[in-house]
């Protein structure tokens, strides 16, 4: 039986969604697939996930982004030139097909603020191949998209412990 590959949309507001597609990687990885995966609006070099890839096999993972927060509204220019390049990169993945898993994280995100038009990421889809599964995460998931996808989960906050005060840490947020 072929493998037939998916087009798998985690959004929402609560924490977790680049942890699933993480989840996956790992997944995939093994069973002996090859993964790349595609950071928007990340260049943390410090981020767990960018650590962990120097060990593991089959994992490609590339920041697209800057190390600081992108203006909502009023971005960097070249916060529009790395999403650009992200995915001119996401697109050559796609058509040479070699990977079995490609997620493109907060590319949502990078819609949403402008960055990315909806319709180039819409027609990335169809770049995909029939064996690769292709993961899109990030807030903001445009009705367009979540009609495209086989599959949605939406991640929602209830509580966070944010509200406590507690800081970002180290192997939980990044």
């Amino acid at each position: 039986m072929s493998k037939r590959g998916l087009m798998l949309l985690y959004t929402g507001n609560g924490k977790g969604k680049t942890t699933a597609a993480l989840g996956l990687a790992l997944r995939a990885i093994g069973h002996g697939q090859k993964v790349f995966m595609i950071q928007f609006m990340k260049g943390n070099s410090n981020y767990g996930e960018i650590q962990a890839s120097k060990y593991l096999p089959n994992f490609t993972i590339i920041q697209k982004g800057q190390d600081t927060f992108v203006k909502k509204g009023n971005p960097d220019p070249l916060d529009i030139k790395l999403a650009e390049e992200g995915l001119e990169l996401a697109k050559e993945v796609l058509e040479k097909g070699e990977h079995d898993l490609v997620i493109l994280d907060e590319i949502n995100v990078a819609v949403d603020f402008g960055l990315l038009k909806e319709e180039d990421v819409l027609s990335l889809i169809d770049l995909k191949k029939h064996h690769t599964t292709l993961v899109l995460t990030g807030r903001y998931a445009t009705e367009k998209l979540i009609s495209m996808a086989d599959m949605v989960s939406e991640v929602r906050e209830i509580k966070h412990h944010y509200e406590k005060g507690v800081p970002a840490q180290e192997g939980i947020e990044f």
